[in-house]
């Protein structure tokens, strides 16, 4: 499975620089933001699988920036951890309401962040014991890179074997084209979203070899879903 991403949006700089070093320690890749409108375009562009958001940021609070996110369809499955040092009840009441789906008060202790951050992903993405992903009647053995359907073998491109390891990660999730191909082809290399069409379309084909439904759905304005 692809490495968990994790963006920390912080203003202070000290703070977001100690969360990036230990959060990177527990074995996530970290992006940062300084601010609400970096944030947006990230988590548009870039699809975390966690946000760990500061209530405090300049210009927009954090409330406003969490209540973005959960307002698009592309970005709303996308598990926000709030920090806060409001502390009274109707904080973080207003917090959770607003659709954060943690609140944690500073100070806080490193080790129940990453905790936190654990159980988030363990909620977002499904386990894979042994590496196996599965989807209805689509199995993926991901170390020994085969995919079956049924008990036919399906054959795939590795670009197409990546696509899907993705959408299987986060069945129902809505991925449009641009974080498709920051998360399939790599966020250094320059490639036309049309090319992202292409490449959905054939692993609609080997799906649909064996005379089954298609499972990948396309969500008209937004991007590409499985189931």
């Amino acid at each position: 499975m692809t490495q968990p991403v994790v963006l920390v949006v912080e203003d202070d700089p000290a703070q977001r620089e100690v969360l990036a070093y230990n959060i990177r320690a527990e074995g996530y890749l970290v992006e940062t933001a300084e601010n609400g409108d970096e944030a947006l375009l990230m988590v548009q562009e870039h699809a975390p699988d966690v946000v760990v958001l500061d209530w405090m940021l300049p210009n927009v609070s954090g409330i406003e920036i969490c209540r973005q996110i959960k307002a698009k369809s592309e970005t709303r499955d996308i598990p926000v951890i709030m920090l806060s040092a409001r502390s009274e009840e109707t904080d973080r009441v207003r917090g959770l309401e607003t659709g954060a789906d943690d609140y944690v008060v500073k100070p806080y202790s490193v080790a129940e962040l990453l905790a936190r951050i654990r159980t988030q992903l363990r909620r977002s993405r499904p386990s894979a014991v042994g590496q196996r992903l599965e989807f209805e009647d689509v199995v993926m053995d991901v170390e020994e890179h085969r995919v079956y359907r049924g008990d036919a073998p399906l054959k795939l491109g590795p670009t197409e074997f990546r696509l899907l390891a993705t959408f299987m990660e986060r069945p129902g999730r809505v991925w449009s084209r641009e974080q498709l191909l920051d998360r399939v082809w790599g966020r250094d290399i320059y490639v036309d979203t049309r090319t992202v069409d292409v490449h959905v379309g054939r692993l609609r084909k080997a799906l649909c070899s064996t005379g089954r439904a298609d499972p990948v759905r396309t969500v008209r304005g937004a991007g590409y879903a499985l189931g």
